[in-house]
């Protein structure tokens, strides 16, 4: 969500408390915390609903439904259905690259990634009261998506992972320098978990966005319940 008085970068001529920009990205911040994102690979006999509300009572702060394989009319009940439970635990819903669904379901936010869509008219189409996320990987990337109005941007993948195949690798270093280059809120994603969040501190990020993480795991509650738990503890 994006101030009335625009994207500025980083400047250390003000003050927090007279900073709206820097308000409004703290206060986004807090909710990037543990970003869960949906991966049915792991339902078994249960359904995606189920999951989240299990996942999001211990504790995740933002979800996002992720569909690769699905289309927009497939997807459409499943996230009228999700958006319900993050309603009920009063976590920001968004959706991953279909705009179409997003705006039917009035979802809190989309994300996008590279080739997903142009940020300028994402932005246009959701209007300003909406969240949009932007998977970037360089900080030239990083810096036009802030100035063409993202909110939030995410990067990775930052350790080797299964969820997403084809990602490309994001060394710690270019992770820091994005979250040095922009005033917006940095979330990690990629392989991150209990024995390498660690290493991320220090990186300027607010949170991790994790997938298998919680999914995979046989006890998704008590999983997720650690994630925030470390979370907290490395980020705030």
């Amino acid at each position: 969500m994006k101030s009335s008085e625009g994207t500025v970068h980083a400047s250390n001529s003000k003050g927090l408390e007279s900073d709206p920009i820097r308000r409004l990205a703290d206060e986004l911040a807090n909710k990037l915390r543990l970003y869960v994102v949906t991966d049915r690979a792991w339902l078994g006999e249960r359904c995606l609903a189920e999951q989240v509300d299990e996942v999001l009572s211990a504790g995740g702060s933002i979800l996002q439904l992720r569909e690769k394989e699905m289309s927009s009319a497939e997807m459409m009940p499943l996230a009228a259905q999700l958006k319900s439970v993050a309603a009920k635990y009063q976590v920001p819903f968004i959706i991953n690259d279909d705009l179409s669904v997003a705006l039917a379901v009035d979802a809190d936010g989309v994300h996008i990634g590279q080739s997903d869509g142009d940020v300028v008219n994402t932005r246009h189409q959701i209007g300003p009261n909406k969240l949009l996320g932007v998977s970037v990987q360089t900080v030239e990337q990083a810096i036009k998506a802030e100035d063409e109005g993202a909110d939030y941007l995410g990067v990775g993948a930052i350790f080797p992972t299964g969820s997403k195949a084809d990602a490309d690798a994001v060394a710690l270093d270019t992770l820091k320098a994005i979250c040095e280059a922009v005033r917006i809120p940095v979330v990690a994603i990629g392989g991150i978990g209990l024995t390498n969040m660690d290493r991320l501190k220090g990186s300027g990020i607010c949170g991790v966005a994790v997938i298998s993480a919680i999914f995979a795991e046989a006890d998704i509650s008590t999983a997720t319940s650690k994630l925030k738990l470390k979370a907290m503890e490395v980020f705030g």
